[in-house]
Formats: C-alpha cells, sequence, structure tokens
C-alpha cells in the first residue's frame, strides 16, 4: 500500500513466458559510505508480478540495492540479480522493472 510517499517499487516479468514473474523474492537495502547494507524493506512479486511499495520508511538521497531472488523463477541460468541505484531526488518515487529470461535479464528505470 502507497501512502502517497515516494517509495522504490518494481515489476518482474518472465519474457520466456510472456507473464508476469510471480514469487520472486525481492530485497531493498540502503547502501552507507562503508559498503554495509542496511536493510530497507523487502517483498514477493504478486500476481501482475509487481511489488509496490518495497521501501519501509521514508525514502532518502543514496545508494540502495535492489536483490532479487530468481532461484524459483522457472529454472535459468541466473539465480540471483543485486542492483545499485543512487536516489538524488527524494520527492520522487523510482520503478525499477526486471525482465528475465532463461538465458538473460535486462532492467530499465521505469516511470
Amino acid at each position: 500500500m502507497n501512502d502517497g510517499r515516494p517509495t522504490i517499487s518494481t515489476h518482474v516479468l518472465d519474457t520466456a513466458t510472456g507473464a508476469p514473474a510471480v514469487g520472486i523474492p525481492v530485497r531493498l537495502v540502503r547502501v552507507v559510505d562503508d559498503g554495509a547494507e542496511v536493510d530497507a524493506g523487502a517483498g514477493v512479486t504478486d500476481a501482475d508480478g509487481r511489488i509496490r511499495q518495497l521501501l519501509r520508511g521514508e525514502l532518502t538521497a543514496g545508494a540502495y540495492r535492489l536483490h532479487f531472488d530468481l532461484t524459483e523463477a522457472g529454472g535459468g541460468f541466473f539465480t540471483g540479480l543485486a542492483l545499485d541505484l543512487l536516489v538524488r531526488d527524494a520527492d520522487r518515487s523510482y520503478h525499477v522493472p526486471l525482465l528475465i529470461a532463461p538465458f538473460g535479464l535486462t532492467t530499465y528505470r521505469g516511470s
């Protein structure tokens, strides 16, 4: 549930099947100056392949990392993915879709 505050969200689509990737665990961490990861939220993709609000708490400028657990995502080559992102403007939300296939992964900053 989004209360109107800026957040980080994701959407995972399986391009091999042309369907949403359901049940994908995703963790969000804040990466602090010494490189340590601080838990910032988590979720599992819903029936539409979405996690509408990963962030627990307030969005602040800085480095974040998304950890996608792909071990149950159809038996492909990739078992996980960590994406680093830099939030410069904490007054807007960030959407990070992931397209998965047995031998390929694609991501981009969505809207």
